[in-house]
């Protein structure tokens, strides 16, 4: 059996274990010294040994940072950068391989295959594919797929994770198209006329007349917008693209996030309710959408309050809000002056004061980006940030690893 190259754990002298425990600090180090050295013979010794701690303390301590063992992290780091290799060079499977730090071409394949759900070869041909997205959500379901779109509507305000994390690198920048105007309508359409994508990817709920023009300039899938969650309309994306097998290993590694997290969230929790509200004009509101029915009801089993799927955006008073009395509050508050007035009154009331949440410090304000939007990345980041509000840990942050590049936040 094949050896995994730079995993193995040679027989070294023992390092003793720290005995104040591995900080955090010397984890970030080591991920730091993998990200520049992962196409070297890194092994698990040495590292432990770089951290000055014991092999066995030293496993331990980077699992619980990032969630992920050594291998797999180095693994990461080195199939995304074969990506970028794929990509954006024309370079021999053999040659990379071996610039990625694995020395037999055709092990690289079989675990290219085994990570991103195709061979490299299969991934170079589709990814050089130019697909337009045609709105934010989409851009969340491609980069689930491993695929960056060579057009897509980014916004500073309204897409910000999208606009900051991508916008040197999505070539071709479309217009918001909501609301509908025929003005905005007319300047896509002619960027996507000289443009000549691929294929282009909406969603169901756009104008008629705008899927008929994308029909005509390209080969357009629409994706369904209320009729399925977004694992069925990832797979539909994904049967469009050719990138079936992705979808899937994106959907089998998101469950084991959650599993994950249920451990973490139920000894923080336990039996809490939860309650989410919004803050707009001089009002407060009770909030719900698909997303967090999705992540905080159904996936982390959290206990709502206040009927919010049917009573969603029905406004609520203070005094009504107290009679629930949850046990922890998720709050969003409106960016303009008005929402952001009021909220400031309302921290200062006698009935905001007395309640549970607001006495045992469990109110967690949160942004309409990622809460607003639906799609496969916004769904992990939900995750991701439920998990850090609500224990204070994220061990295995969602990675921004699309086409090589891979970024973990600051611990």
């Amino acid at each position: 059996m094949h050896r995994e190259e730079g995993a193995n754990r040679a027989v070294e002298p023992a390092v003793p274990a720290d005995p104040a425990g591995a900080s955090k600090g010397k984890m970030a180090d080591i991920r730091a010294y993998m990200e520049l050295h992962y196409h070297e013979p890194v092994t698990v010794a040495s590292l432990a040994r770089r951290a000055k701690l014991s092999v066995n303390y030293f496993i331990e301590q980077f699992r619980k940072t990032y969630g992920q063992s050594v291998l797999e992290v180095l693994t990461d780091l080195r199939i995304n950068r074969a990506k970028r290799y794929l990509l954006e060079t024309g370079e021999r499977m053999k040659d990379i391989a071996v610039k990625v730090g694995y020395s037999d071409e055709f092990y690289f394949s079989r675990k290219f295959k085994k990570e991103v759900g195709m061979t490299p070869s299969e991934f170079a041909r589709t990814g050089k594919r130019r697909i337009a997205a045609y709105s934010p959500s989409v851009i969340g379901h491609m980069l689930a797929l491993d695929l960056l779109p060579e057009a897509a509507p980014l916004d500073p305000k309204w897409s910000f994770y999208y606009y900051n994390g991508y916008r040197n690198r999505i070539k071709s920048r479309l217009r918001l198209t909501f609301p509908y105007t025929q003005g905005t309508f007319e300047e896509n359409k002619e960027l996507l006329i000289q443009l000549r994508p691929d294929a282009i990817i909406g969603t169901e709920g756009l104008h008629a007349e705008e899927k008929a023009v994308l029909t005509a300039i390209a080969p357009a899938c629409f994706i369904p917008a209320e009729s399925v969650g977004w694992r069925e309309q990832l797979r539909h994306t994904a049967k469009f693209l050719d990138r079936e097998e992705a979808a899937e290993l994106w959907i089998t590694r998101y469950e084991h996030k959650v599993r994950s997290a249920l451990a973490l969230m139920s000894t923080a929790l336990g039996t809490d309710s939860v309650i989410v509200l919004r803050v707009y004009g001089n009002q407060l509101y009770l909030y719900w959408n698909r997303g967090i029915g999705d992540v905080l009801h159904t996936d982390l089993q959290l206990r709502p309050l206040g009927e919010p799927e049917s009573r969603k955006g029905t406004a609520i008073t203070p005094g009504e809000l107290a009679e629930l009395d949850p046990d922890r509050i998720m709050l969003v508050v409106c960016a303009e002056a008005a929402s952001r007035a009021y909220w400031l009154s309302l921290q200062h009331s006698a009935l905001w004061r007395g309640l549970k949440a607001v006495a045992g410090g469990c109110v967690y304000t949160i942004q309409s980006d990622p809460w607003f939007e639906y799609s496969p990345v916004s769904i992990v980041r939900m995750l991701d940030d439920a998990l850090l509000l609500f224990t204070g840990k994220c061990p295995n942050p969602y990675l921004h690893n699309i086409h090589g590049d891979s970024h973990v936040p600051d611990l």
